[in-house]
């Protein structure tokens, strides 16, 4: 009776996985063995962990990566995609994202662009970063209707505190003086403070061609380009291999651009 009333109490103060590991080593003899230094750390660490775990999980839901299965061990290192091994590791650590630079993947459809961003989005997860992916048509959509009704603002505010923001189908159609606009707004206020990924079909090299208003490219690509590590994905797209030549990098809904 009484170790359940104290399990009640340490969920009442908020410590479920304190109270879970108290009541496992009530019930079990070997705990007797232990001094109660050690079952107080283990107590602890129970609690820690869960809250751990439950802060990953929380940043990942909020990410909305569009592959949530992507992940640092299943990149596919083939010769034919020329992707560097010590590269990726390099920027593992994400200290990139502590200087805020940018990081640029392009490559043609299928090569697995989205795939490689999501998979830094998942792992800066991990680390405790906030991040935040959006296809950049939807990401304008929303912008602009957040003008329309007076909260674009808001809307910026919170694009700013994002560690990582990750930009996905970057120049799929050219960018009219408004979204060209509301981009370097995004970028104004992110440069010198966080990190963004953009992955693209389109050569960084034709980027500027894709705004309407050629002092707005200056002003973007400035703060994006000059700033930023870059991977080129090759090879043949990932979607026409069949499943025994693939290695990694699938998804549900056959994310691989």
């Amino acid at each position: 009776m009484l170790n359940n009333q104290t399990a009640e109490k340490l969920r009442s103060i908020k410590l479920p996985a304190m109270a879970a590991e108290y009541l496992r080593q009530a019930e079990s003899p070997d705990m007797a063995a232990l001094s109660f230094e050690e079952r107080v750390g283990m107590m602890t660490d129970a609690e820690w962990f869960a809250r751990d775990d439950n802060r990953i999980k929380k940043l990942t839901q909020d990410a909305k990566l569009r592959v949530s299965t992507a992940c640092f061990a299943d990149v596919d290192y083939r010769p034919s995609r020329k992707l560097d091994r010590a590269y990726v590791a390099r920027l593992s650590d994400f200290m990139w994202v502590r200087e805020a630079k940018n990081l640029i993947v392009t490559g043609a459809t299928g090569t697995g662009k989205t795939w490689l961003a999501c998979a830094f989005g998942a792992e800066a997860c991990r680390k405790g970063l906030r991040v935040a992916y959006y296809r950049v048509n939807r990401l304008l959509n929303e912008m602009a209707a957040a003008s329309a009704t007076g909260g674009l603002d808001k809307l910026l505010s919170r694009l700013k505190r994002i560690d990582l923001l990750i930009l996905d189908d970057w120049g799929l159609t050219t960018l009219n003086s408004l979204e060209g606009r509301l981009l370097l707004e995004v970028f104004e206020d992110r440069f010198g403070e966080h990190s963004t990924i953009i992955a693209a079909q389109m050569p960084v090299s034709n980027w500027h061609g894709l705004f309407e208003v050629s002092t707005v490219a200056d002003a973007v690509l400035d703060r994006v380009v000059y700033s930023s590590h870059r991977f080129e994905l090759q090879g043949a797209s990932l979607r026409r291999q069949s499943p025994n030549d693939q290695v990694g990098q699938h998804s549900p809904d056959g994310a691989a651009s």
